[in-house]
């Protein structure tokens, strides 16, 4: 009999066929047994009944425990009563494993308890639809970089010198020197774009931050375009375009995992453009205005995004913030010259930045001087002061949070559910 994936059981209605997988749950009634069978792609109910099969096999069948393997041979009949639509009549069964008793039970577990079981734990349904919507979003991701001629070049893990700060760097030992673990890819992004117009890297990135907050992990991965010749409102046109194509994908094709999460669809279905835009500025006054007592000239904490963001049903775009609390490679406003040329994306629900980016500082003796401010050794920066050497123009880019984007479109209270292993203060296993 031909292996068949559970998600492809449609095609082969009326058909014998053979599934291999593992008990997800199994009850019987007598002359029945009714084995939840999961392989990976979706679970089905096989139905075996004492007179299908032999003797033998049916008394086997009572030994089967959560999570034995198994193969099952039946015939595939259609059953509206299934959530998936059909059900397979079992004719035969090999049993591969006979399961120790599995710790994970229908019974309702703690956090702590799932997180230290986090291997088994993404066996289930709600993880399995989750990581599902994960991988269509990176599919998306991809799609729609590669379809608007972005090119994918790959930035280094290893790092001389920090990115975004020297507070959150994992350093490492690099032979006889030392190296740091990567904040972003943006800086080698940038010497890419010099090179070939518009480039995406997406990769794994890390902060030392030792924060327990629900947004945060040590280890995320991140999306970085970069783009020659582009200025901060066509950055901000980009990244409305990106956000809106993932979110569309996601309805179109993960409709059976969003509802396996019960995530509400009308709040995503009003993600059109444009986003509102917002300077620095009118934001403070907002929040002050919502009782926020934020000081003029600080960044926002979790808070203030969600306060800020719950009055709006679409992501927003707050642009232009002081250049002081940005990175040091932030182009300066000419209009005002105490704000940068950036655009953070914040997400509706109150879930906060998702995109960080803006539009980078093209003018060699202006970086250089920004370089020495911030206490950077201008020997491990000098590759990246060469891209204002020889043939600067300006760019720009953004980097969008994997982790982050996922719990707002799933609408999850936590990012530990977006990543299958993930990285916290004190969370190293499994």
């Amino acid at each position: 009999m031909s292996h068949v994936y559970i998600e492809k059981i449609s095609a082969h209605e009326d058909q014998t066929v053979t599934l291999k997988g593992w008990i997800y749950n199994i009850r019987s009634s007598g002359k029945i047994h009714f084995l939840q069978l999961r392989d990976g792609t979706a679970i089905i109910q096989c139905v075996m009944g004492k007179n299908d099969v032999s003797e033998e096999i049916f008394e086997s069948a009572k030994r089967l425990t959560q999570e034995s393997s198994v193969e099952v041979t039946g015939v595939v009949r259609k059953d509206t009563r299934s959530a998936l639509g059909y059900e397979l009549h079992a004719t035969g069964l090999k049993i591969l494993h006979i399961s120790e008793e599995y710790p994970i039970t229908p019974k309702e577990h703690g956090t702590a308890f799932l997180m230290d079981h986090r291997h088994l734990w993404i066996r289930s349904r709600r993880q399995h639809a989750i990581l599902r919507i994960r991988a269509e979003i990176i599919r998306a991701i991809r799609d729609y970089l590669d379809d608007n001629d972005f090119l994918l070049v790959d930035s280094p893990i290893f790092t001389p010198a920090a990115c975004e700060g020297t507070s959150t760097l994992f350093e490492t030992a690099y032979f006889s020197q030392k190296a740091y673990l990567t904040q972003s890819g943006q800086l080698y992004n940038e010497a890419n774009a010099m090179a070939f117009g518009k480039v995406y890297c997406f990769g794994p990135t890390f902060r030392a931050e030792k924060s327990k907050t629900r947004r945060h992990l040590t280890e995320f991965w991140m999306v970085e375009p970069e783009v020659a010749f582009l200025e901060l409102d066509g950055l901000m046109d980009l990244t409305e375009s990106f956000v809106r194509y993932i979110v569309t994908r996601v309805l179109q094709n993960r409709q059976t995992e969003l509802k396996e999460i019960e995530r509400d669809t009308t709040q995503l279905e009003k993600i059109t453009q444009p986003f509102p835009r917002l300077d620095y500025g009118e934001a403070v006054r907002q929040l002050h205005a919502l009782g926020s007592d934020i000081v003029y000239g600080d960044d926002f904490g979790a808070d203030d995004e969600t306060m800020l963001t719950k009055q709006y049903e679409t992501p927003i775009l707050v642009n232009r913030y002081p250049a002081a609390i940005k990175a040091f490679y932030m182009k300066g406003d000419p209009a005002a010259t105490d704000r940068a040329l950036c655009v953070d994306m914040l997400a509706p629900e109150g879930y906060g930045e998702i995109i960080g980016g803006g539009q980078r500082q093209d003018d060699f003796a202006t970086l250089l001087a920004a370089v020495h401010a911030h206490g950077l050794p201008q020997e491990s920066m000098d590759w990246y002061l060469d891209l204002r050497r020889y043939g600067s123009v300006p760019h720009a880019g953004f980097g969008l949070g994997v982790e982050r984007t996922v719990a707002w479109i799933c609408g999850l209270p936590h990012v530990r559910e977006t990543i299958p292993y993930p990285r916290m203060l004190e969370k190293l296993v499994p």
